[in-house]
């Protein structure tokens, strides 16, 4: 073993440039591979972000307008949802609601204390709000049924307004104005992505102060034996229908109503993911392939010229296994050393990219979305790939040693 190790080392230091030259294509290709892989899961972590604490096996709808003429009514017309809808969404489908909520909202609300105040949204919600949507709370409590009962005038603020209203004072307590409505603070809470965070009040609260009746912007309901994708449409064609019979829209008319199905959003996104590996993947190998394509061109080069010594070691009595594994071990030696370079460079830079936007958000004030989070790569991932790199080096030196090894020995001493 000894022997084998300082003749591959005689013969790379022979051939230093050239070495280093192919051995950097073996490095960039792991080393590409990983980094690529990395800046993958940041985003496809991101997109799991964006949906952790929010329930899967929820719908949302949400009004629109007709878009087909329907039992003498034209098209165009505006649908609203009230709580009707939401009744009728629970008494219809037994097997396959759990439970459903709603949320009013009050888009231009003003709410101020002592000199600091804010222009945002308020929205009335149901007390399972937290089971549904993807909030928690950070500070006090949430919304109640004694709450909505009482329709009590209790205000729940997003985490960032609180830090606007309040800079420097404990918000639990204190009393808001909004333009002459005083709601009192008792909680605070934070979600994954704020784009637009609403303060939150007791449905019924809102209802009552801005006179918004019995209707809703929006209902949501959990739901349970939808567990395919065909399931899910087959509901929510039924869905369509039952509640086009209340709002006298076509069954098959899907601008009436839109439904956002986290279902089968989430298997959308699984899908996404999936190309986006596959991606990745198929340009990591082929950036790899070109590495190992130089592996196995250097060996054959190697071949050529030291024809004359395999003659002689042939003319010696050496058997064409030893032949065949000087040349493999060759080729094996390159591709380890300088892959697992290549793969420590791609965990380095991979950490790195962690430690500098290993949750990276895109923040406007009281708005912010996570856009690239955690980019790295499981240690697991990166000693398959390289062993993959191993095995990939170890077949580019086998023709070259099967060629080595069919040499004759009367021609390979007359070869110059």
């Amino acid at each position: 073993m000894i022997d084998l190790i300082q003749e591959i080392y005689g013969t790379i230091m022979r051939n230093k440039l050239r070495t280093a030259l192919t051995g950097f294509s073996v490095a960039w290709g792991i080393f590409m591979l990983i980094v690529l892989l990395g800046a993958g899961n940041g985003l496809i972590h991101a997109f799991e972000g964006q949906s952790a604490g929010m329930m899967m096996n929820s719908m949302k709808i949400y009004p629109g307008y007709t878009s087909k003429p329907y039992q003498g009514f034209k098209e165009g017309r505006s649908i609203s949802l009230d709580e009707n809808d939401r009744m009728t969404t629970e008494r219809a489908f037994p097997e396959n609601v759990i439970t459903t909520a709603a949320t009013v909202s009050k888009s231009d609300a003003y709410l101020s204390y002592g000199k600091e105040a804010v222009s945002i949204g308020i929205d009335g919600v149901y007390p399972n709000y937290p089971e549904l949507e993807a909030v928690k709370v950070k500070k006090g409590r949430f919304i109640n049924e004694r709450d909505m009962q009482e329709r009590r005038k209790v205000i729940i603020l997003h985490e960032k307004t609180a830090k606007i209203l309040f800079p420097q004072t404990e918000p639990l307590g204190k009393y808001l104005n909004s333009q002459g409505v005083i709601y009192r603070v008792v909680g605070i809470y934070a979600d994954q992505n704020s784009i637009t965070p609403a303060a939150l009040v007791p449905f019924t609260t809102l209802q009552l102060v801005y006179n918004k009746g019995d209707s809703i912007d929006n209902l949501v309901f959990s739901t349970k034996n939808l567990n395919t994708e065909a399931a899910n449409e087959i509901f929510e064609r039924d869905y369509r229908k039952t509640i086009g019979a209340n709002k006298h829209f076509a069954a098959d008319d899907d601008g009436a109503i839109w439904i956002w199905n986290r279902f089968t959003q989430y298997l959308q996104q699984q899908s996404a993911s999936d190309v986006l590996h596959i991606a990745i993947w198929v340009i990591g190998i082929f950036t790899l392939l070109s590495g190992i394509v130089g592996v196995s061109n250097i060996m054959l080069i190697t071949v050529r010229e030291r024809t004359h010594e395999f003659g002689i070691r042939k003319a010696l009595g050496a058997k064409p296994m030893s032949i065949l594994w000087l040349i493999i071990s060759e080729s094996v030696a390159i591709t380890t050393f300088f892959g697992y370079i290549g793969m420590v460079a791609g965990i380095a830079v991979t950490e790195y990219m962690n430690q500098i936007a290993g949750k990276q958000t895109m923040d406007a004030g009281l708005f912010s979305v996570t856009v690239f989070e955690n980019p790295t790569v499981d240690m697991g991932i990166a000693i398959q790939a390289t062993l993959t790199l191993i095995i990939a080096g170890t077949l580019a030196g086998l023709f070259p040693a099967r060629k080595a090894v069919r040499i004759r020995p009367i021609e390979a001493l007359r070869a110059d």
